[in-house]
């Protein structure tokens, strides 16, 4: 294994919505082309393995490298926000905090909605992008492999996802609780990637009503879902008249710009926006018109829940089933650690057996009752679990030699 793979030189760098606010975490949203950008320069910087979380509430690179700083210029040389602003907010774990960081994020423990799951499928979604370019490898890939089944666990054995909870149910829980939002209501929403899907879905179940145009970049996705739903849509360069038609507008895009301006907006009557992307897609100024209200990310995060002290009840479960999923994994670790001088002691008993076979007559060779091969892994695996137990020992080598020319091997 070589010095970059070993788990001290495992980081992870992000912000996330505990210490910075929306238009900070906008500086440093990830789309599917600055990743791009990222894995293609990420060799220069000696990283070849790496995967990157871009939500609504945090930006967080993983992987390995001789020093986290070489992870945090590689990401901020595609982001808007500089080096200085990143490190000004950035929270920076190695080894063993790395990776349990990752654990707490599959399970929605550190979600700004407690319990989450949403965050599963923006996980699932990275590291495939990063796989696709091959920069998953077998660390990687089973930490994370680990870290979703240990969230899967949670989901099924506890209640800290219990009821609806995500981003994409608390936009309807605003409008049901701060509205008076009703059937007749125009709602435009904009953007149909995973955050935009589940929030129409959202509207459509808990409201019944299919009064509601889809618009997205690439139209086939709006037309898809329109049809799945029952609702209708409208290519994106009706936008300015779907706007001004509309009373109520979800925004769910990863637009690296605004894509409403307030020019659409001066003059367009009462309207509230709901603006679910980081960055914002609303032009500044726009929640300084009176005729909008515009309420994005964070302030729906303030809003009241009555689940919650259920919810953070159930941490505990969480946690436990964290612990003993990452147990698994560090034992895994570890014996993986161990493969290249197992596999020279492996080599050196084959030599040994060689040596013994061309020492025998033909009368011992027929006495041999326990095949080689079978011998000589009993041997490695005891030597492996002394290692995996920290049990003292001198060399190894001499240890399983003396071991394998015993005359029994239990």
């Amino acid at each position: 294994m070589n010095k970059t793979a070993c788990l001290e030189n495992f980081f992870v760098a992000g912000i996330n919505y505990k210490n910075t606010s929306e238009s900070v975490r906008g500086k440093f949203a990830i789309n599917n082309m600055q990743y791009s950008n990222i894995l293609h320069l990420a060799p220069s910087y000696g990283i070849n393995e790496l995967f990157i979380f871009s939500t609504c509430n945090r930006t967080e690179i993983y992987g390995f490298a001789e020093d986290v700083s070489y992870l945090i210029e590689l990401l901020c040389s595609q982001t808007a926000g500089t080096i200085e602003l990143f490190k000004g907010f950035a929270y920076l774990k190695n080894g063993m905090d790395a990776v349990s960081h990752l654990y707490n994020v599959a399970a929605g423990l550190d979600s700004q909605i407690l319990g989450d799951y949403e965050i599963v499928s923006q996980i699932k979604q990275a590291v495939q992008f990063s796989r696709d370019h091959k920069f998953i490898h077998n660390f990687s890939d089973r930490l994370v492999n680990s870290a979703l089944q240990s969230s899967k666990k949670i989901k099924s054995e506890t209640s800290l996802s219990s009821g609806s909870v995500s981003v994409s149910f608390t936009a309807v829980k605003y409008l049901k609780e701060k509205t008076d939002f009703t059937n007749k209501h125009k709602i435009l929403v904009i953007g149909i990637g995973k955050l935009g899907r589940n929030t129409c879905k959202n509207l459509v179940k808990y409201f019944g009503t299919n009064n509601i145009t889809l618009i997205n970049r690439s139209e086939e996705k709006a037309i898809k879902l329109a049809h799945e739903l029952k609702l209708k849509y409208a290519p994106i360069n009706d936008l300015e008249f779907q706007v001004l038609a509309s009373d109520i507008i979800l925004l769910a895009t990863n637009s690296a710009q605004p894509i409403l301006s307030r020019s659409f907006l001066e003059n367009a009557g009462n309207k509230l926006i709901v603006d679910l992307s980081v960055p914002c897609n609303v032009e500044a100024g726009v929640n300084e018109l009176s005729n909008i209200t515009l309420i994005n990310i964070d302030q729906l995060s303030e809003l009241k829940d009555e689940s919650l002290k259920k919810r953070k009840a159930e941490v505990p479960k969480a946690k436990n089933i964290i612990s003993q999923h990452l147990a698994e994994f560090i034992q895994w670790h570890e014996r993986r650690r161990q493969v290249p001088a197992l596999t020279a002691i492996k080599s050196t008993l084959k030599e040994v057996q060689k040596a013994l076979l061309f020492s025998m007559t033909p009368a011992e060779k027929k006495s041999i009752t326990l095949d080689a091969e079978e011998k000589i892994q009993k041997v490695i695996n005891r030597i492996a679990n002394k290692i995996m137990d920290n049990k003292p020992h001198g060399c190894h080598h001499i240890e399983a030699i003396a071991e394998f020319m015993s005359p029994v091997t239990n």
